[in-house]
């Protein structure tokens, strides 16, 4: 069974109680009962967390969704509450953290596709449909669909595997109504996320969203949002149908993972190997120009 290659012992801060360690974020608990969430340099593939660290990806990543959320505040509301780090948190914190609203969270992984690749190219290729929606024939890798579509998944435990399922089975576990804001909120945002990537030359394959509710009901955006980590991000000037694309997320790990250069099978049991250093960087360089790209900004150092 997959899972963390090291599972990392959590940072101890008066005054917080540490909930949980996942793939990428630490997440505690304050007294008054808000989340502080801690975004570290982990970097997670095939269900794995690797043993080595991209610097600075978590800082990086935590001001995109920053970035992200305030373009989104029209559509829907987010769960974040500052970025400032809590009193007694340790210096590392600053840049990485947000405080947010305690939410329920709704055990579903929203993702909205505009393109065909990964797991629904190759459900289409078996049997013509993603997620039980019919596509058209003669569709390849790297294809833009027509229409952005609704592909759900089960979100599943650390170390597990999201599997797809069908949006009447959301319907079914979640009821009709839910099913149906959770699957317009999150083509709403990834319509917008699209329109604005586009702008920059990007192009924005697919996203994976999450939600949650609040005390008083209000269906919000959390976690993180139309990132390197929980997007696929093309550059324009190089979409080309009928291959793998050049990318600017972690598919770059991936591929040499995958590739016999690691000397790794990523369907055996064996935990992956360390990156090498030209994989690190590269990988680093390769979030850092989507951030320069869509922000217009050059992120802070480390």
């Amino acid at each position: 069974m997959s899972g963390f290659v090291i599972k990392p012992e959590p940072v101890e801060v008066a005054g917080l109680t540490h909930l949980h360690t996942g793939k990428v974020r630490d997440l505690y608990a304050t007294a008054g009962g808000d989340l502080v969430m801690v975004a570290s340099d982990r970097v997670s593939a095939y269900d794995w967390v690797l043993p080595t660290e991209i610097p600075g990806k978590g800082r990086l990543l935590t001001r995109l969704s920053l970035w992200w959320f305030d373009r989104l505040a029209d559509l829907v509301s987010n769960h974040v509450l500052s970025d400032t780090p809590p009193p007694g948190a340790p210096a590392d914190w600053a840049g990485r953290t947000l405080v947010c609203r305690r939410l329920a969270m709704v055990p579903v992984e929203c993702v909205a596709r505009g393109y065909l690749t990964g797991s629904g190219l190759a459900e289409y290729n078996e049997n013509g449909t993603v997620c039980g929606i019919p596509l058209p024939a003669g569709l390849v890798d790297g294809s833009r669909l027509d229409e952005p579509i609704f592909t759900p998944a089960t979100k599943a435990e650390v170390g597990e595997h999201d599997e797809n399922v069908s949006y009447e089975a959301v319907s079914a576990r979640h009821g009709a109504a839910l099913a149906a804001e959770l699957r317009d909120r999150t083509l709403t945002v990834y319509t917008r996320g699209r329109e604005i990537a586009e702008r920059r030359g990007i192009l924005l394959a697919d996203t994976k969203l999450e939600f949650g509710f609040t005390p008083d009901g209000e269906l919000v955006l959390a976690d993180e949002v139309l990132t390197p980590d929980s997007s696929r991000f093309w550059p324009a000037d190089s979409w080309s149908p009928g291959r793998a694309q050049p990318s600017f997320d972690k598919q770059f790990i991936r591929d040499w993972l995958a590739s016999p250069a690691s000397g790794w099978d990523p369907y055996e049991q064996a935990p992956p190997p360390p990156l090498p250093e030209e994989i690190v960087e590269r990988t680093r360089a390769k979030y850092i120009d989507a951030y320069e790209r869509l922000t217009g900004d050059t992120p802070e150092p480390g």
